[in-house]
């Protein structure tokens, strides 16, 4: 019974004397962050695009002939490399494309390996590309 008085009879230290107010919002900043931008309201961004209202901005793929041109570079450099039983990926498309165009009435069999080296070269241009295009757009931009 003594206990259950002494504790009805004590405050707990730090809500005795507290208000139940709402704490102070912090506002929390850092150097790897960036300002907030404003909202862009769609319907203003209608009036700008001649009344029409769009979901993507008029210069979406943002194209930059840099990007091709290195992109292109840098593909054809690293498959130039003869790494493939001393070919080079780029020579074996090339030399499939000239053995096929020697026959040229009759399109490529399925079996022959200018599929292969078709989609391989091809597959590994649009990655160099897409690579390219997000680094440096993103260096452009400052996202990273």
């Amino acid at each position: 019974m003594a206990a259950a008085t002494m504790a009805s009879a004590s405050t707990v230290v730090g809500l005795g004397t507290s208000s139940l107010s709402s704490p102070k919002k912090l506002n929390l900043s850092s150097g790897f962050l960036k300002s907030p931008v404003a909202a862009r309201n769609p319907l203003r961004l209608a009036q700008a695009s001649g009344g029409k209202f769009t979901c993507f901005e008029r210069d979406w793929l943002r194209r930059d002939l840099n990007v091709i041109g290195f992109g292109l570079i840098g593909w054809i450099a690293p498959s130039s490399i003869p790494a493939i039983n001393g070919d080079s990926l780029t020579g074996l498309f090339f030399s499939s494309i000239g053995t096929e165009l020697s026959h040229f009435p009759t399109g490529p069999a399925l079996t022959s390996p200018f599929w292969l080296w078709l989609v391989l070269w091809h597959l590994g241009l649009f990655l160099t590309l897409t690579f390219g295009q997000i680094g440096f757009k993103g260096r452009t931009e400052e996202y990273f």
